[in-house]
C-alpha cells in the first residue's frame, strides 16, 4: 500500500455532546508524533465533528510530514447542516494544503445511516433497524435504491461547494449499500469490515473495488478486543448500552478480553488489502476517549473491551509505556507497528 494510515478522533459530535471531552493541542501533537514514529504511519485520517479541532489536528499532522485526510464526520445533522459543515471544513483543509501538505478531503462518512434525510428514521438506530429488520427484507432493494439516489444527489451538491473551496484530492467514506458515483471523486473510499457472514467473499470484494480503475482507500476497518468481535464486523460495538444522551455506560454482558484476536484481525485485513492492490488503508482507530479501560471494577464497566482503539484509554492514571499520556498500547498497537514498519 502507498499510504499506511490510522484514524485519529478529535471528538465525534452528536446532539451537542462530544466523545472527547479534553482536547489539548500539545497532547494531539504528541500522539500524532507517536503515530508517525512508533506506529510508522505515513497518513492519518483526522476525523470528528468540530471544524476548529479538525484544523488544529490536521495542521499538527501536516507539520509532522504526514499525509492528511481531512475528514469531517457529521452525526444526526440535516442535509443543510451537513453541507454547511463540509463547506467550512473544505476551506480549513485548503489552508492546511496551502502550507505545502498533501491533503485529501473526505466529504463525509456513511451519511445515509448517520444523518437525517436519506432514510426514514429520527436516529441512527432507527435507520439501521430499518435496513436490518427481517420483516422489511422484501423492501430492502427499494430502500437501497432510494438511499443511493439521495446520497448521490446530495454528494453532487456537496462536491460543488467543496471544489470551490479546496484544490486537492477528494473522496468519501462510503458504505457499500450507498452505491456512490465515484466519478465525483479522485479516490474510491469505502468503510469495509470483514464479518463471519462475508469472510469467504471479502477478498473478492476488495478486488472488485480495485478493478474499477481509480485508487482505492479503505477509509475504515477494525475490530474490538473481546473474543468474537471480529466475527461481528462493523457491529462489534453493539455490545454497549448507552444513556439517553448516547453516552456509553456499560456493556450488555460479560466478555472475554482478546487483544490477540484484535491484532490478528487487523494484520489479516492489511495483508488482503496489500495483496489486492489497495492504495490506502486507515485502521479504525487510534483511541476512543469515552470508552475507558476499567480492569478492577465491574467487568461490564470495562468499556475498552468494546473499543476498536488500538490503545486502551485509562480511567484515572497515566500509562507505563508512555508515562506522560493516559493510555496504554494494546497488542494491536505492536502488530500494526510491525506491519507498517516491515
Amino acid at each position: 500500500m502507498r499510504a499506511k494510515g490510522i484514524t485519529y478522533d478529535t471528538g465525534f459530535l452528536r446532539n451537542g455532546v462530544t466523545s472527547r471531552e479534553h482536547f489539548d493541542p500539545d497532547v494531539v501533537q504528541r500522539e500524532l508524533r507517536i503515530i508517525r514514529d512508533d506506529l510508522h504511519c505515513t497518513a492519518v485520517r483526522v476525523t470528528g465533528g468540530d471544524p476548529e479541532r479538525l484544523e488544529t489536528a490536521a495542521t499538527c499532522a501536516a507539520d509532522l510530514g504526514l499525509e492528511v485526510w481531512f475528514s469531517p464526520y457529521p452525526l444526526e445533522l440535516t442535509t443543510d447542516e451537513v453541507l454547511s459543515l463540509l463547506a467550512d471544513c473544505a476551506e480549513r483543509a485548503e489552508r492546511v494544503r496551502q502550507r505545502g501538505a498533501d491533503v485529501v478531503f473526505v466529504a463525509g462518512a456513511e451519511l445515509s445511516v448517520m444523518n437525517k434525510g436519506f432514510l426514514p428514521g429520527d436516529t441512527e438506530n432507527d435507520r439501521l433497524g430499518l435496513l436490518l429488520n427481517e420483516r422489511e427484507r422484501n423492501r430492502l432493494p427499494e430502500l437501497v435504491d432510494e438511499l443511493s439516489f439521495r446520497v448521490n444527489d446530495f454528494l453532487r451538491n456537496a462536491m460543488t461547494l467543496v471544489r470551490e473551496r479546496f484544490g486537492g484530492r477528494t473522496t468519501y467514506a462510503a458504505i457499500p449499500l450507498e452505491r456512490v458515483d465515484w466519478a465525483l471523486f479522485d479516490i474510491v473510499g469505502v468503510d469495509l469490515y470483514r464479518s463471519a457472514e462475508v469472510a469467504e467473499v471479502f477478498s473478492g470484494g476488495v478486488r472488485s473495488l480495485v478493478a474499477q480503475g481509480k485508487p482505492v482507500a479503505i477509509t475504515e476497518f477494525g475490530t474490538a478486543a473481546y473474543r468474537g468481535a471480529g466475527e461481528r464486523g462493523a457491529r462489534c460495538l453493539e455490545i454497549v448500552e448507552y444513556d439517553e444522551h448516547t453516552a456509553p455506560i456499560r456493556l450488555d454482558g460479560e466478555y472475554v478480553r482478546d487483544e490477540a484476536g484484535q491484532a490478528t484481525y487487523l494484520r489479516e485485513l492489511l495483508e488482503i488489502f496489500d495483496k489486492e492492490g489497495v492504495d490506502s488503508a486507515f485502521v479504525f482507530l487510534f483511541a476512543l476517549d469515552n470508552f475507558p479501560h476499567r480492569p478492577d471494577g465491574n467487568p461490564r464497566e470495562d468499556l475498552d473491551l468494546a473499543s476498536p482503539g488500538i490503545v486502551k484509554v485509562l480511567h484515572d492514571r497515566h500509562g507505563a509505556t508512555y508515562p506522560d499520556l493516559p493510555w496504554e498500547p494494546k497488542a494491536a498497537f505492536s502488530a500494526l507497528a510491525g506491519y507498517y514498519r516491515g
